[in-house]
């Protein structure tokens, strides 16, 4: 029987959870060890973006020593993930309104599931798509792509909600609206610029105003 419920595609890093500032940390630290000076200022603004575009964006080249240097560093920061406050309850909330939720990230797997760890919501969560699941990574489509597809979604009863410019545009190639968060670092000019419908401050002021947003318009429609 198919799921006719409206659904809620949530990007994770930089959204549900605190991660963003430790990914610039961690390739500011990969970029040296592979000899190349790329300061935060630069990387910042690429975080959300896929590794392997980020890497050919920053230093003009592909570097599986840049991306393997990333994920080592990474690590460290592992054990200090923490979810942003209201991340959970954003979660169980649209599960209450009876919205079908589902991660979008591009983590890998073994990632992943420290995230949805972290988040400690997954009574709440659907189903989830990341890494594996694509072959391109954001700003291209494929991850929205892929979780509309895979879970035969209706893209005029979905919604996204993310952090950064990069899932504005991945998510609009596909046709889908995208409610904004500041906690990636992304102003409200770049979001919105980008074309985000609306933007928040956080996840917790999202769930704090859902009744007037476009996500508690969709699910009470």
């Amino acid at each position: 029987m198919s799921d006719h419920r409206p659904s809620i595609l949530v990007d994770v890093d930089g959204t549900l959870v605190d991660t963003n500032y430790f990914h610039t940390v961690s390739w500011w630290r990969a970029f040296q060890d592979i000899g190349e000076e790329v300061p935060m200022s630069r990387i910042h603004p690429l975080i959300g973006m896929g590794s392997d575009q980020l890497v050919h964006r920053l230093v003009g080249r592909e570097s599986k020593e840049a991306s393997e240097a990333h994920s080592v560093h990474y690590e460290s920061f592992k054990k200090e993930i923490k979810a942003f406050p209201g991340a959970a309850e954003l979660v169980r909330e649209l599960a209450r309104r009876e919205a079908r939720v589902v991660l979008a990230t591009s983590s890998d797997e073994e990632d992943l599931e420290r995230l949805r760890e972290a988040v400690g919501a997954d009574d709440a969560i659907d189903d989830a798509v990341s890494k594996g699941d694509v072959e391109h990574s954001k700003p291209a489509p494929d991850i929205f792509d892929a979780a509309l597809k895979k879970f035969d979604l209706d893209p005029e009863r979905t919604l996204v909600v993310g952090d950064t410019r990069w899932d504005v545009e991945a998510a609009g190639r596909v046709g889908l609206k995208v409610v904004g968060v500041l906690t990636g670092g992304s102003t409200v000019e770049q979001l919105e610029e980008a074309g985000a419908i609306a933007v928040y401050e956080d996840v917790a002021e999202l769930l704090a105003e859902l009744d007037n947003s476009p996500i508690g318009k969709l699910l009470s429609a």
